[in-house]
């Protein structure tokens, strides 16, 4: 092979190689999923930093304030160029309960789910949806984990508005130990200038036999370049008269 037909290969993979990454888009931060696909042969990590939650409820004897640290993260990687396998971890935890004047700390390691992206081709410009199927293995550490392993099948729908609001909603059904639950997810992603972005989003969750789940999320995207994210956000539930609160950091990097 003589040495321009080598050059123009080198750089045409090259271009393609940044097409695959413009396209792709990371599911930090939030609490849905995105319809991109991780581009076959690359791997996306998605990595908090870590994330933090926070609890106060009233008792008899005072109040119960509960402090949760978690690094959670998500490998992604594609399998064709429709559908990508999904590895998460919800990895170390520490949380600290203050209760009574007293403080009670603990730390372990969190639950592992597996689970498949399947991009739908609805033949729009503007429109585009994915399937997921997941289940998360009850294997962390005790009082880090599920009480028995959880299977969801999900779906999100997204609408590109215009090129500066793009709009989605997720849905999730779960079953655990034959209770089953279901949660909606409406985001709105948004440009605000140059390399920023941000999302915002409203969470309604539902479970068999128990009360309603309601809890509102914001935060902010900074994109590096097309394959590094940094995102900061910030949560509060809305249900019960129990404050709840959550935050973290987050990094992205496509492989």
């Amino acid at each position: 092979m003589k040495l321009w037909q080598i050059t123009a290969f080198a750089l045409a993979s090259t271009v393609s190689m940044h097409s695959l990454a413009t396209d792709f888009s990371f599911d930090r931060p939030g609490s849905g999923f995105g319809t991109s696909i991780t581009p076959v042969g690359q791997l996306a990590w998605e990595q908090s930093l870590p994330s933090v939650s926070y609890t106060k409820q009233g008792t008899a004897e005072g109040y119960e304030k509960t402090t949760t640290i978690q690094t959670d993260m998500l490998f992604r990687t594609g399998l064709t160029d429709s559908m990508e396998l999904r590895l998460g971890w919800e990895g170390p935890a520490w949380t600290q309960i203050r209760y009574a004047g007293q403080k009670f700390n603990d730390h372990g390691l969190g639950d592992v789910s597996v689970g498949v992206k399947k991009a739908i081709d609805l033949q729009d410009d503007k429109m585009t949806m994915a399937v997921l199927g997941q289940v998360s293995l009850a294997t962390g550490n005790q009082g880090f984990r599920e009480d028995q392993d959880t299977y969801t099948i999900g779906s999100t729908v997204a609408y590109q508005q215009n090129d500066l609001l793009n709009t989605s909603i997720t849905m999730y059904y779960a079953m655990q130990d034959g209770d089953w639950s279901w949660t909606a997810i409406p985001t709105l992603n948004y440009k605000i200038v140059g390399k920023w972005s941000g999302y915002s989003e409203f969470v309604y969750r539902k479970q068999e036999s128990k009360h309603e789940q309601t809890s509102l999320a914001t935060g902010l995207v900074y994109n590096l370049n097309n394959r590094t994210q940094f995102d900061a956000s910030v949560g509060v539930g809305l249900s019960g008269d129990v404050p709840d609160y959550s935050g973290g950091f987050g990094v992205s990097y496509l492989f």
